[in-house]
């Protein structure tokens, strides 16, 4: 009974989405991958983009998705904070409203790292799309490459051009995890109660797979702090955004408020 009312009341309070882009990009990549399209379609609303950018958000009533503005290539650290005024202001706008935090890869992970930080917020759900909860090779060739002659290379050209020496503090943040990196602490914390689902990107059901982030990763039940209270959810795609996204999302959040 107890655990029926608690998802009774997730079902009454949580209405605002707050989309979390990843590595190299914007928030407008949750429209133009079309997931917004599925969002909006069953009758969520766009609230626009949190950072006072072009599309300024807006409050109201019933369900809304909002994206963020975020230095998208710099370490996890330094998006927190951009990260948290931006919810602070959603908390203004929305002072009532729970909140589902949905992030593509890294932006998954600053996700988590936000709920961890800030273990007051009314966060109700943490949703990832093939995010590196244990890290990446990936994150390891970058690291590798941006303290190589070609990252020297690089930083000749000035920092608008010098895409790896700008990415060389997240390359840290998401290599596999070990001692002294920030994932390796990170998933030792305590997480704050919340539900906490994986959409993990399964080579099995794809010709291609993800080739950014191995399976394993994607798995917040592999993380030490969440294991056996995180969804796994297999997904035929590949790395990045696509529409039926926006459709796997839809089912989730159906989920979530039925169950």
């Amino acid at each position: 009974m107890l655990l029926l009312l608690i998802w009774l009341g997730f079902a009454a309070q949580a209405e605002t989405l707050v989309l979390i882009q990843g590595y190299q990009a914007k928030g407008a990549d949750w429209r133009e991958s079309g997931v917004t399209t599925a969002l909006s379609r069953a009758g969520w609303i766009d609230g626009g983009q949190l950072d006072g950018g072009d599309d300024a958000a807006v409050a109201g009533a019933g369900l809304r998705f909002y994206t963020v503005g975020l230095t998208s290539d710099a370490q996890l650290l330094r998006q927190l904070p951009q990260l948290e005024r931006q919810i602070q202001r959603l908390r203004q706008l929305r002072p009532d409203d729970n909140l589902i935090l949905v992030g593509h890869s890294a932006g998954g992970v600053l996700g988590r790292l936000f709920m961890v930080r800030n273990p007051e917020a009314p966060v109700a759900a943490l949703i990832t799309f093939a995010s590196p909860h244990l890290g990446t090779e990936s994150a390891e060739l970058g690291l590798a490459l941006s303290q190589s002659p070609l990252g020297w290379a690089s930083s000749w050209l000035g920092d608008e051009y010098d895409i790896l020496g700008r990415s060389q503090g997240l390359y840290f943040d998401l290599v596999r995890e070990r001692p002294g990196s920030l994932l390796f602490w990170l998933n030792r914390q305590p997480h704050p109660p919340a539900r906490y689902v994986s959409v993990v990107r399964d080579d099995r059901l794809s010709l291609v797979g993800d080739l950014v982030v191995p399976v394993w990763s994607q798995d917040m039940n592999q993380v030490q702090m969440l294991r056996g209270r995180a969804w796994s959810i297999p997904s035929d795609a590949n790395h990045g955004l696509e529409s039926k996204d926006g459709e796997l999302l839809l089912a989730i959040l159906r989920r979530l408020y039925s169950s």
